[in-house]
């Protein structure tokens, strides 16, 4: 057991869940012996705190740094800021620049409000275009963050958010009075949609606009004039898809323009930042309400997402995560043919994940990520690319995989048992509480 371990044992006694990210709970990779923690981070690279070096073939930051860990650009523009001072009685102009280039990157939206953190963003956008709409039902598809309004939304029925969110998560705490104020659709289910707003008083339809696979028969444009003819606000969630296909929304692909949509993770390149752009219609619907705090005025988080913006476009960082991202499929799915092994992938190129068609599956993604990092890597089933991800570490990654995948083969053949060869606990495939 590393120090990581050993401090994330002392962890689960002072925090509650143990992490302050879901996602990032050892438990969801390989319990009891992942490194936790890190002391650096660069390129792709990390080192955890016994000093060893890991290449991050995984979910890099929980998909925030698409430029690499520690971006020079990115971080230069941040240590001048640091220098200069990064908090004052007075506002930062940086914002109101961030706030230019955004609007220009969206000739359809005319004003923003910037927050720190995407479930925060999400918050700020339902409470505008409710605001806005003066309608307090709001049809959601997606993985929205996790304030009340959005998980109230399992207090409809029984676990209503389970194919949106992870399964098994509890509304408590939640105010019970929310139930039937957020109803979720399935993704290219318009008729379930339209059921939702033809039995409801629906004033703001929220979504993703793709995550595991894109639009069937004309699903976003359908979306598009059902909002339009009914008066409803339509808010894209872009906080996971922006920037990875496209130079900014992935709505962008499809020739569809909301009337609010959310920036993050990726705008900041690690740095804390978010972003609701929208129309002035609705956006300034945001002085009739409160929407205010301190932190949302610092300036660390503006400085970067500018300097991100800057590298971005200049080195059209979405082509190159793109390419890497197809390049991880295709090879996950060579390697499994060859070893005669069923897998299903799924997300977008930059995000992609894939999953055993086996009743093993979670016992099957424990080992690999358990015999990969004994080979120096941080990997399990999912990998969100950067810029930094090179052909070699793509080679490096394929050659250590390929013995771990012909020994799932072996277990699949039932010549094995996948439980004789895990060194400890099955990794979490939905939220289990820990202390």
């Amino acid at each position: 057991m590393g120090t990581g371990q050993e401090l994330y044992k002392k962890a689960k006694t002072l925090i509650p869940g143990g992490t302050m990210l879901l996602s990032k709970r050892p438990e969801m990779f390989l319990p009891d012996q992942w490194p936790s923690y890190f002391s650096k981070a660069k390129g792709c690279k990390i080192w955890d705190l016994d000093g060893k070096e890991l290449l991050d073939m995984s979910i890099m930051g929980i998909g925030t740094n698409t430029l690499g860990y520690g971006n020079d650009e990115v971080d230069a523009a941040v240590m001048e800021t640091v220098k200069n001072g990064n908090m004052s009685t007075l506002n930062c102009p940086e914002e109101v620049y961030l706030a230019e280039k955004l609007i220009e990157m969206n000739p359809w939206a005319d004003m923003v409000r910037f927050a720190r953190s995407g479930g925060e963003a999400n918050a700020i956008a339902v409470r505008i275009a409710r605001a806005a709409s003066g309608k307090d039902q709001v049809a959601i598809c997606g993985y929205h963050g996790w304030h009340d309004w959005y998980l109230s939304a399992n207090h409809n029925g029984d676990d209503d958010l389970s194919g949106h969110l992870i399964p098994g998560l509890s509304p408590s705490g939640v105010p019970k009075k929310l139930k039937n104020t957020v109803f979720p659709f399935h993704y290219n289910n318009y008729e379930e949609l339209l059921s939702i707003v033809e039995n409801n008083d629906i004033g703001v339809i929220k979504m993703e606009v793709l995550r595991n696979f894109g639009p069937e028969d004309n699903f976003l444009q359908k979306v598009r004039t059902l909002a339009t003819q009914k008066n409803i606000i339509l808010i894209f969630d872009e906080c996971t898809s922006g920037f990875r296909e496209t130079f900014g929304g992935i709505f962008q692909k499809f020739g569809i323009e909301p009337d609010i949509t959310m920036f993050g993770k990726t705008i900041g390149n690690g740095y804390a930042l978010t972003a609701v752009v929208g129309r002035k219609s609705v956006m300034e619907a945001a002085q009739s309400t409160f929407i205010s705090s301190t932190f949302w005025t610092e300036r660390i988080g503006s400085t970067a997402a500018l300097a991100t913006l800057g590298v971005m476009e200049k080195t059209k960082s979405w082509e190159q995560i793109t390419e890497i991202g197809n390049k991880m499929r295709l090879g996950w799915q060579k390697l499994a043919d060859s070893h005669n092994l069923s897998i299903s992938i799924a997300g977008i190129p930059s995000l992609s994940t894939y999953g055993f068609n086996s009743k093993h599956a979670l016992a099957y993604k424990t080992y690999v990520t358990q015999e990969m990092l004994k080979k120096g890597f941080l990997a399990s089933t999912h990998f969100y690319a950067c810029t930094e991800h090179k052909q070699e570490h793509l080679d490096s990654y394929f050659e250590a995989l390929d013995g771990i995948f012909a020994m799932v083969f072996r277990c699949e053949s039932e010549e094995f048992d996948i439980n004789n060869l895990l060194e400890g606990p099955i990794c979490h495939g939905g939220f289990n509480r820990l202390n």
